[in-house]
């Protein structure tokens, strides 16, 4: 009987400045990939109505996300405002471990703490918008933000998109359905890398007879 391949989980890293559409290509990136789950963040802040605790966030104590701190236990983490944030270790590794995906809806900030971890299973991409000023039309269209927020908003953006060359790959988001479908492309692809076919090499050795 030849030797079964099996798969390691890859984490995919999605980053965009505000209204770039990233929320979106998430949403139906998950809707269509099985084998891929979001990451769950832990947070010291209490949860908002309607949150669930292991779904939206993990909420933690203070204490405990001090504690996870000291061990190492986080691959990113950021205090914002007076609460912290952070994504657990652990539970990546397992997901990774077992074949499974893990979407992160992270910035270049958070990018880079991932990508100091675990580079290895790591892909990492941008999402561009078309133009500014279309950028600036979609954060508009919201209708949910005053003046001062939008240029602010805008302002970070510029920050934000200074940082696409960290990135593996870049999408421009002209239009939704292309910019899922270049994403899955790209996963589909990264998914068939030879490093992340566990077995392969006994694979092989048997399939010349060694």
């Amino acid at each position: 009987m030849a030797t079964e391949i099996s798969r390691r989980g890859l984490a995919l890293v999605l980053s965009s400045p505000s209204g770039a559409g990233k929320s979106t290509i998430s949403r139906e990136l998950l809707a269509r990939e099985p084998e891929m789950t979001m990451s769950v963040s832990a947070t010291t802040r209490p949860p908002r109505p309607g949150e669930v605790d292991g779904k939206d966030y993990h909420f933690i104590s203070v204490e405990k996300y001090k504690e996870l701190e000291a061990e190492g236990g986080f691959l990113e983490n950021a205090k914002v405002f007076d609460n912290y944030y952070g994504t657990p270790a652990k539970p990546v590794e397992d997901a990774l471990g077992a074949g499974r995906d893990i979407l992160f809806d992270i910035d270049w900030q958070g990018t880079q703490q991932v990508e100091a971890k675990m580079r290895h299973d790591l892909v990492r991409i941008f999402i561009l918008p078309p133009s500014s000023a279309e950028l600036e039309r979609r954060l508009r269209g919201r209708a949910q933000d005053p003046e001062e927020v939008i240029l602010k908003r805008m302002s970070k953006a510029s920050d934000e998109m200074s940082h696409w060359s960290e990135y593996d790959y870049i999408v421009v988001n002209r239009d939704v359905e292309k910019s899922v479908a270049q994403v899955q492309a790209i996963l589909h692809a990264e998914r068939l890398k030879r490093e992340r076919q566990v077995g392969l090499p006994e694979f092989v050795k048997e399939l010349r007879g060694e």
